[in-house]
């Protein structure tokens, strides 16, 4: 079957045209109202098996309404049916880890005293063994969104293991004093639990010093699989220096959101080494395609705090 649709000069109007032959019930039903409206109809015309109606009316009745939504039907495109999530097809299979990345925007001037808390509190949560769960990193930010504290988390053990360590945390005195302190010396704070891509390596305490950036990008909705086919194959571009230290994907919190995590000896390292990138065959494609999938992004670089698991160089 081969149906267009145009406009005419008359306000409201639209020529259908119905090509060549038309099978089933539905199309049936369909030839038999152009044909009732044909003989309704002063403009009906009937040329080499073709056949010209002039609807001045759409909205006419119910079941021509229900016409109309079949007629639109046939350009809406299909989608195939998938059988696995997203986070299936992109998160690594061996192991459920969880991770909560943390964003503090502090009073500037608490942010001493809340550096000294956390370094206080925070190191004796992550070497309990009590509590399914591990500080990864915590940071201020350097450059970018200024007097803002940057932690993640791992919980081994999924989503079961985060559950679990706000159980027993709730628990803890000294938690939910830390808890009380540190909200009189904020802003505001929000959070994102995250999945790792499959292809990043896991993060991993390395020595220092080192300074770290933290790259978001928030995709336009749906091109989630894209982004890790073309990163897939992009991230051995990026493995020369052992800058990449791990990829994550929203699951709860903004959607859509990508963060990457990377560490550079300072910012003259980081400029090097992303030059270097370019001069691999294959990046600039990576680069060209990958860009209009992108909405938004930022870049923090970022100092971690003395206590952090991921070591820290200090910078004025």
């Amino acid at each position: 079957m081969k149906v267009a649709l145009s406009p005419s000069r008359g306000e409201g109007e639209f020529h259908v045209m119905i090509l060549g032959s038309i099978k089933g019930k539905m199309a049936t039903r369909v030839l038999q109202n152009v044909g009732n409206s044909l003989k309704q109809t002063r403009n009906g015309v009937r040329t080499n098996g073709q056949v010209t109606h002039i609807i001045r009316s759409l909205s006419a009745s119910n079941n021509r309404n229900g016409e109309d939504s079949w007629f639109k039907s046939l350009f809406v495109r299909k989608v195939d049916p998938r059988k696995d999530a997203h986070s299936q097809l992109l998160a690594k299979k061996e192991d459920t880890n969880l991770y909560k990345i943390q964003f503090h925007n502090v009073k500037p001037e608490c942010l001493d005293a809340y550096n000294s808390l956390c370094e206080e509190v925070l190191p004796s949560i992550n070497t309990d063994a009590h509590y399914p769960c591990e500080l990864i990193g915590t940071w201020n930010t350097w450059y970018g969104e200024q007097d803002q504290a940057v932690h993640l988390w791992r919980y081994r053990g999924g989503y079961p293991a985060l559950t679990e360590a706000m159980n027993k945390l709730m628990q803890n005195k000294l938690f939910l004093e830390y808890r009380n302190e540190r909200g009189k010396m904020l802003l505001s704070r929000r959070n994102q639990l995250l999945l790792e891509f499959s292809f990043w390596n896991e993060p991993t305490p390395r020595p220092g010093p080192n300074i770290y950036e933290l790259r978001s990008y928030q995709l336009r909705p749906g091109t989630m699989i894209e982004w890790g086919n073309y990163w897939a194959r992009a991230i051995e571009f990026r493995q020369q220096n052992s800058e990449a230290v791990g990829g994550f994907f929203s699951q709860i919190g903004s959607l859509y959101m990508v963060h990457h995590l990377w560490a550079y000896k300072d910012l003259q390292s980081r400029e090097e080494t992303r030059n270097a990138a370019w001069r691999h065959d294959g990046w600039d494609e990576v680069v060209y395609y990958t860009v209009p999938l992108i909405q938004h992004m930022e870049s923090r670089i970022m100092i971690p705090m003395k206590t952090s698991p991921l070591k820290c160089k200090r910078t004025m």
